[in-house]
């Protein structure tokens, strides 16, 4: 029956020919007996000599996924134990270095007085850019230590549980929360009536005094609508898509109010900025530098408030 050692020969020379030669007889002998075997065992039975044969190597399955087997050589890329320190570690990265290299080229852009486009487009690129380089990175590593075997050396223990998960509703975070807000209302009279900034003279505000009565007015009024929102979610002992969404508005409107006086200068008090900035020989480029740099933290605390409040709604509705 040509057909059949024919068959049979081409499954073990697949199987054997990426081990080492040491084993390569070896496991050929035994595969020989073993399909031998399995394929008298169906003649018995009364099968078909070539249907019995490939009836038996079919069973075997891929002889690639045999010779991984004999040469304990794993199949998967990264296998379990690594894999959650891998996707802990990628999850992490991914949350940091992004961001970061976004908004430092966003940054950079601005400096430069790109257009606005350009500041995207710029960001954007950079940003697809880290997270590949960050993925194909950190897969690498643990790719070599899960052929090498190495030990990543982190090991788990009870101590390492985490609390229960809180969805931003308990007492702790609307207490929190409250006093955080006197606390910046609180600032904003300091500011205006004592000053944080010390002088020989009087205080220097930091805030424009211009803003005064009705953009403090207005500011104020974001702060009284964050209280009553925190005083809505402890009340219903969870944060909803409703409280979300007003969450968002209420920072997005921050965001934009402050950028907006930021840019036409109209946010801090101008004396404030000459007697720290221009009359100790800041230059009107570094100044400018500043101001850069303020106006991305005037909408970086924003979008980490929208982000931290739907993350808190999406924990509740799994809940």
């Amino acid at each position: 029956m040509p057909s059949t050692a024919t068959l049979t020969e081409r499954y073990i020379s697949a199987t054997i020919r990426s081990l080492t030669p040491e084993v390569q007889d070896d496991v050929r002998a035994e595969l020989e007996g073993s399909i031998a075997d399995a394929i008298d065992a169906r003649l018995e039975q009364g099968d078909d000599p070539a249907e019995a044969e490939r009836a038996v190597l079919t069973e075997l399955g891929d002889p690639g996924v045999l010779a991984a087997g004999y040469a304990d050589r794993p199949l998967h890329l990264i296998g379990p134990r690594y894999y959650l320190v891998w996707w802990r570690l990628l999850k992490l990265l991914l949350i940091i270095v992004p961001v970061c290299a976004m908004g430092g080229v966003a940054i950079a852009q601005a400096i430069e007085r790109a257009p606005i486009g350009t500041m995207i487009g710029a960001a954007v690129t950079v940003g697809i850019s880290v997270i590949v380089h960050v993925c194909f990175w950190v897969t690498l590593v643990f790719f070599i230590l899960e052929r090498t075997g190495a030990d990543t050396g982190v090991k788990w223990d009870v101590d390492q549980l985490p609390e229960p998960t809180q969805n931003g509703a308990g007492r702790a975070d609307a207490i929190a929360s409250l006093v955080f807000l006197v606390l910046g209302v609180g600032a904003v009279f300091w500011d205006a009536f004592i000053g944080f900034f010390p002088t020989e003279g009087d205080p220097i505000a930091i805030l424009n005094p211009g803003l005064w009565p009705w953009g403090i007015t207005f500011f104020l009024g974001l702060f009284v609508a964050e209280a009553l929102l925190t005083v809505v979610v402890y009340a219903r002992r969870r944060w909803t898509i409703g409280a979300a969404v007003v969450n968002t508005l209420l920072a997005a409107v921050f965001a934009v109010w402050s950028l907006t006086l930021l840019v036409q200068g109209e946010l801090l008090n101008p004396e404030f900025l000459r007697f720290v900035f221009t009359d100790n020989g800041v230059t009107d480029e570094t100044m400018r530098i500043l101001t850069v740099i303020t106006g991305f933290a005037l909408i970086a605390f924003p979008i980490w408030d929208i982000v931290d409040g739907w993350i808190k709604t999406a924990r509740a509705r799994r809940g």
